[in-house]
């Protein structure tokens, strides 16, 4: 009964946001309250639900002061070098851009957090993609997608927990996956430049002035070269008004990337949405730079910290944030004027991971969890034993998505890895093809990381869902042939 019901919370869960018909923190919220009443447990969950936040506390913790931090080293121009290479490179080509994002999220994704590579992606992304009216959800799929493939590093989270688990060595585990990670890598790229080469056709080759160059309180035309028309595009008025480039503004599923899906939900006007894009603005009140070095030295340190593990993330975000004002902003008006301006991110953010405590809650208090996944481990043919490492990587795939790492790695892979010995499979085939899934894993509405990044973007979770969760799955499972053909897995 439980694993019917878990899946049936679950499978409601997506189709209700996906279908846009309860906004993703609602349905976090009531429908596993719902689901938790109709076990015969709602005088649990209370206990649940503190559990859950207990357990997301530090996570929250990390993503508000990160989001601060991340926001001031925006506003005080840390990424405007960045920007503009990207833009030098991609030359208005929106193909280049998409495959560039790829790049940019894949070699972020080295710090092995998928939040801290979410939120300087899309600050460095998100202005070219809006300039050039792209698709949101292609940002978001490839970034997802990318950061999924080199979450697998052992500093990542699930290599770690894998080798725990079974008590192996990570670098055991990590280093014979890497032609196959590689492949899933170069398919993200292959799929980024496909996706990108759709988007040049929807919108052609535009110049590179046409999006450098912004004149106040005028309009002017985007010239769509080779494209034989051209499109008006308001520009912004005014010179700045000291608001991070923390996106806003819609973008549409795949089927129809141009048009926007609920862009102005949050009730700023068009106007307010291109001052916000103001990232290049040369001549913003919030530049710092004669700070420029000290601020790249302090997100280097910051980073190097984290991967250190010198002390707790949370720790080391909230320490970073607090320096990071205090030096750029000393006179306590401005401080207040940045907090205030990155505070709707801050809390769009911290309110999805505190809605998401309860949906974990839940799933894992009322034992749902564990019986999904004895149900399905169960319900393996028993002629499948001597491939118990193809089947943990197809596993992997849908497992990882509806259950957190820490459930799927320590509560399933060690009952895969008992099943797999006892047809003669070794563990460390059972850990490399745990790893499989985490593409898809990345996107998952019980991580954290993927409020940041659509958040950030604004764009709505369920377009998100719809658009990436295919895509995802197929890196996966082209990760995983690899990995056969490989003799890996």
């Amino acid at each position: 009964m439980l694993t019917i019901l878990g899946f049936t919370m679950i499978a409601t869960f997506l189709v209700l946001i996906m279908l846009k018909k309860m906004s993703p923190i609602a349905a976090l919220v009531l429908i596993p309250a719902l689901f938790c009443v109709f076990v015969g447990k709602g005088a649990k969950l209370g206990d649940y639900v503190i559990e859950g936040v207990t357990s997301l506390a530090p996570t929250a913790a990390m993503l508000m002061f990160a989001i601060v931090y991340f926001g001031v080293m925006i506003d005080v121009g840390l990424f405007d070098p960045i920007v503009r290479g990207i833009l030098k490179f991609a030359k208005a080509d929106p193909l280049r851009i998409v495959v560039g994002t790829a790049f940019l999220a894949a070699i972020v994704s080295l710090d092995g957090d998928g939040s801290t590579t979410f939120m300087i992606t899309v600050s460095a992304m998100y202005p070219l993609y809006k300039r050039l009216k792209m698709s949101l959800v292609v940002m978001t799929g490839v970034a997802a997608m990318a950061n999924g493939v080199m979450n697998t590093l052992p500093w990542g989270g699930p290599t770690a927990r894998a080798a725990t688990a079974l008590k192996l060595d990570a670098s055991d585990i990590f280093v014979p996956m890497i032609p196959a990670l590689l492949v899933g890598l170069a398919f993200v790229i292959a799929l980024s430049y496909v996706l990108g080469r759709r988007e040049r056709k929807r919108l052609g080759v535009l110049t590179l002035d046409a999006v450098l160059v912004e004149e106040p309180e005028t309009e002017t035309e985007t010239v769509l070269v080779g494209a034989g028309s051209a499109t008006g595009a308001a520009t912004g008025t005014g010179t700045g008004t000291g608001k991070s480039a923390a996106p806003t503004g819609g973008s549409g599923a795949e089927g129809n990337p141009g048009q926007a899906t609920d862009g102005d939900t949050d009730g700023e006007s068009d106007d307010d949405d291109d001052r916000m894009l103001k990232v290049l603005d040369p001549a913003r009140a919030t530049l710092r730079p004669k700070l420029y070095w000290f601020n790249a030295l302090l997100t280097v340190t910051l980073l190097t910290a984290m991967i250190m593990e010198l002390l707790p993330i949370p720790v080391l975000f909230l320490l970073g944030a607090a320096l990071a004002l205090t030096v750029n902003f000393p006179h306590m008006p401005d401080q207040k004027a940045r907090l205030g301006a990155h505070a709707e991110n801050v809390l769009n953010v911290s309110g999805m991971v505190f809605a998401a405590a309860v949906f974990t809650g839940v799933l894992t208090g009322t034992g749902m969890v564990d019986h999904m996944a004895r149900w399905l481990v169960d319900n393996i043919p028993d002629g499948m034993g001597p491939h118990m490492a193809f089947v943990t990587g197809l596993l992997s795939i849908p497992l990882t998505y509806f259950m957190s790492n820490d459930g799927f790695y320590f509560g399933v892979l060690p009952v895969l890895a008992e099943a797999g010995a006892a047809h003669g499979v070794s563990p460390l085939e059972i850990a490399r093809a745990s790893l499989i899934g985490q593409p898809l894993h990345m996107s998952s509405p019980l991580v954290p990381a993927v409020y940041v990044l659509v958040g950030m973007a604004k764009v709505e979770f369920g377009d998100h869902t719809k658009f990436v969760v295919k895509w995802a799955a197929l890196t996966s499972l082209i990760i995983l042939g690899a990995g056969i053909l490989f003799g890996i897995i």
